[in-house]
């Protein structure tokens, strides 16, 4: 990314890291299908695309957030080692922390009315909830963890931080001390 490209355009990295972490969401509608007992249907993969792109727009939301932070470490002249990314890092992930949770609580908040529904249309309704709140479950937790971890890898890489990968660094070979009175 070059010094004129603003934050916000994040490129062709960006949407990799996006489509990598995407399927965790998927993890959690899978297991609470499974606990539930659910059939998947037609209903149930709008519920999962929906989910897909939800968890598609909070992912961009936060690695624009860790790319604020990383820009705002550098113009600081605070990006120099493998620690200050990480702080940036830190501090883009919990600026991010506390919106990501009242998105979760709020889609929660209005899906579970719907789980617990008996009217007309109820067992639709459901199987179209039901993978979103199991999605944005283990998608708060993920993102949380996933989404810094590989952004701190790609990061690294691309400040030329830390040992590059692939190369082997040769072992340091320690002095050889010689004890006058052994020989």
């Amino acid at each position: 990314m070059g010094s004129d490209t603003p934050p916000n355009c994040l490129g062709v990295s960006c949407a990799r890291i996006v489509m990598l972490a995407a399927p965790f969401s998927a993890i959690g509608a899978i297991w609470l299908f499974h606990l539930l007992h659910c059939n998947v249907s037609i209903a149930a993969w709008v519920g999962m695309i929906a989910l897909l792109g939800l968890d598609a727009e909070t992912g961009v939301f936060m690695l624009l957030f860790l790319n604020l932070s990383n820009e705002d470490a550098k113009k600081r002249d605070r990006l120099r080692s493998v620690v200050e990314l990480d702080e940036a890092i830190l501090h883009g992930e919990v600026k991010r922390a506390r919106q990501k949770l009242m998105k979760v609580a709020a889609s929660f908040i209005g899906l579970l009315p719907i789980m617990w529904s008996t009217g007309a249309g109820a067992d639709v309704m459901k199987r179209i909830a039901a993978p979103m709140i199991g999605g944005l479950a283990t998608s708060f937790l993920l993102e949380l963890l996933v989404y810094p971890a590989v952004y701190k890898l790609w990061k690294t890489r691309e400040l030329g931080l830390g040992r590059p990968v692939g190369r082997r660094v040769p072992a340091a070979i320690p002095p050889r001390i010689i004890d006058p009175d052994a020989a």
